[in-house]
C-alpha cells in the first residue's frame, strides 16, 4: 500500500511563510532542525488532516537564491516495500537517484524531473544491490 505523505517547498523567510499558511487555515504540526545539515524542517497541516497530508516546509539556513522552481521540492510516498518498489522502478528504466542504502529512503525522478521521495515505514535491513549501489544524480 503506498500513502502520500507531504509535499516540500524551500522558503527562505520560515515565519513570514507560517503565517501565510496559518492565514488559510494551515498550522504547525512539527518542527525538526539539523545543526549538521544546517536547515530546519517545519510541517503544516490543515485541523483534521495531521496524519493524511502535510505540507513540508524546508528553511536552509544559508542563504540560496531560489530560481527556476528551485524552491518546489519534492513529493512523498510511504511505500510497504522500498526494496520491491525500487526493482520495480529501476526494472522499468527508471533511474534510482538515491538509491534505498539505509532501507529507509530512496528518490527518483517523473519524466518531467519532479523528485519523489519513497519512505519505508521503519527501516528494512540493508541489502545489495542498494547498499552499495552510488547516487546517480540530484534528488
Amino acid at each position: 500500500m503506498t500513502k502520500y505523505l507531504h509535499t516540500m517547498i524551500r522558503v527562505s523567510d520560515p515565519a513570514a511563510t507560517i503565517r501565510f499558511f496559518e492565514l488559510i487555515g494551515l498550522s504547525e504540526v512539527r518542527r525538526q532542525t539539523s545543526e549538521q545539515g544546517r536547515f530546519t524542517l517545519i510541517f503544516l497541516a490543515a485541523p483534521g488532516q495531521e496524519g493524511v497530508a502535510q505540507l513540508e516546509l524546508t528553511h536552509n539556513w544559508d542563504p540560496e537564491p531560489y530560481t527556476g522552481g528551485r524552491n518546489f521540492g519534492h513529493l512523498a510516498y510511504r511505500v510497504e516495500d522500498i526494496y520491491e518498489t525500487c526493482r520495480r522502478l529501476m526494472d522499468a528504466g527508471v533511474t534510482i537517484n538515491r538509491p534505498p542504502r539505509d532501507g529507509h529512503m530512496a528518490f527518483v525522478r517523473t519524466p518531467d524531473g519532479i523528485s519523489i521521495e519513497l519512505l519505508q515505514d521503519g527501516r528494512l535491513p540493508p541489502q545489495e544491490p542498494w547498499a552499495s549501489m552510488p547516487n546517480t544524480g540530484s534528488w
